[in-house]
């Protein structure tokens, strides 16, 4: 094995370990507003895969995998919302990246 072989392999493990999961649960005026696809919107501005859905609660839900740079300015983002929401609280739930998802989808 090359030394080009090697500084290929810690690439690959550097952004490895660069990738999150991210959970968050998104409360208050935030149904009904076009959170969902803002927040879709802004996924795919951000280059992360994931889903975004409605909660019976009246919350929204955004699971996402990415960098974890991208992620947090997800998360960033999700505090805000789209103009006509208006978000109390987020919940974060900071996981380790399973590669589950190719894209990022509304559900």
């Amino acid at each position: 094995m090359g030394d080009g072989d090697l500084s290929t392999n810690c690439v690959i493990t550097q952004n490895k370990k660069d990738r999150a999961r991210l959970h968050l649960v998104i409360s208050g005026r935030v149904q009904g507003v076009g959170f969902r696809f803002s927040a879709y919107d802004e996924a795919k501005d951000l280059a992360v895969a994931g889903w975004v859905r409605n909660l019976g609660s009246g919350q929204v839900e955004i699971v996402a995998e990415g960098t974890q740079a991208n992620l947090q300015m997800l998360a960033a983002w999700a505090h805000l919302g789209p103009p006509s929401a208006h978000v109390t609280t987020v919940r974060e739930e900071w996981l380790d990246f399973v590669g589950e998802f190719t894209e990022f989808r509304i559900r």
